[in-house]
């Protein structure tokens, strides 16, 4: 990296985003500016850590508000657009704003890339890719999209305006398709934090279907690693799968965390599938691990760090819960 480098996280109060935030801040030659607009799935809370830290500076504002938007990104040296709508159960529910946020959201931040010829790492999903078939062949970049749900289709149309602005326009556009992410500050709507809380209360864990659904799970601060890593070296207009996780089936993972929290497996209950329930997710990761990237935490690391943080955090979990109620 340069001497000085001014980094544009979009949705950097969120999960990943703040975990993205943490990371580049390590580096002392960087500033960050973190546009958010503070939906259901951002906290302020997430980035309190770097108040007072001149090289960081908080946004309030919309990714699909091109004014605000072109501004920043003229001040940017990169972006990484990590903004979008992301639970599939909300886009089951209403899949408009999904289309809002994560599709005219991202074409607005590529135009603004363009005009300021600014490069840009987008944050994409292996939910493009749709389930993998029953061979279990792991997707492979090149592989074609069938996504299965409105949240996944929109992450589908916004990844294709990347391509197209590569293509088109010659845009500096990396894009990386990230498996399942778990860790602290992720939001109690999300299966691991939703069966984390639910063994420490001693509630329920609500496993869809009959939890054969299988998912590979990937450490937050390797998640945000991976985007660090491709955000440096990924060639312009590349495309890089975020692997390297842990696969376990649903009804597993809601298991394995009554053992972590020492809650009796007979929390574990069932509750109607969802529609569109992908069965599998699990990509090929080859050109990230060319960049010299590979996991650092192992599952174990990562779900005691997970149990622990929520467990001695559950001011967070009220406050953003009382967020996403509002």
């Amino acid at each position: 990296m340069s001497d000085r480098r001014r980094i544009l996280v979009t949705g950097g109060a969120g999960f990943i985003g703040s975990h993205l935030v943490d990371h580049l801040l390590e580096r002392p030659s960087v500033e960050v500016t973190v546009l958010d607009k503070l939906t259901y799935a951002g906290t302020r809370s997430n980035l309190v850590e770097h108040d007072g830290d001149p090289r960081f500076r908080f946004v309030l504002g919309d990714v699909a508000d091109a004014e605000v938007v072109a501004a920043l990104v003229e001040e940017a040296d990169h972006v990484v657009h990590a903004a979008a709508e992301s639970f599939v159960d909300r886009s089951i529910e209403d899949a408009r704003a999904f289309v809002i946020s994560n599709v005219l959201g991202t074409q607005v931040m590529l135009e603004a890339c363009r005009e300021a010829a600014t490069p840009m790492t987008f944050v994409s999903t292996d939910e493009v890719y749709g389930s993998n078939d029953e061979t279990g062949r792991p997707f492979r970049e090149d592989d074609p999209f069938r996504p299965r749900s409105p949240y996944a289709a929109s992450k589908a149309g916004a990844d294709l305006l990347c391509r197209a602005y590569v293509v088109t326009y010659g845009a500096p556009v990396t894009t990386i398709r990230g498996t399942n992410a778990f860790g602290p500050r992720q939001h109690p709507e999300k299966a691991v934090p939703t069966f984390v809380l639910a063994a420490l209360e001693g509630r329920s864990l609500p496993v869809y279907g009959e939890g054969e659904q299988r998912r590979e799970w990937l450490y937050v601060g390797d998640f945000a690693r991976a985007i660090v890593t491709v955000m440096d070296a990924g060639e312009p207009g590349g495309v890089y799968n975020i692997g390297g996780g842990h696969e376990l089936a649903n009804l597993d993972l809601a298991r394995r965390i009554c053992e972590e929290v020492g809650a009796p497996p007979s929390l574990v209950s069932f509750v109607p599938d969802r529609p569109g329930h992908d069965l599998r997710y699990g990509v090929a990761w080859e050109r990230l691990a060319s960049l010299g990237w590979e996991p650092s935490t192992s599952f174990e690391q990562g779900l005691a760090t997970t149990v622990g943080w929520y467990r001695d955090h559950p001011e967070w979990v009220a406050a953003v819960l009382e967020g996403s109620e509002g």
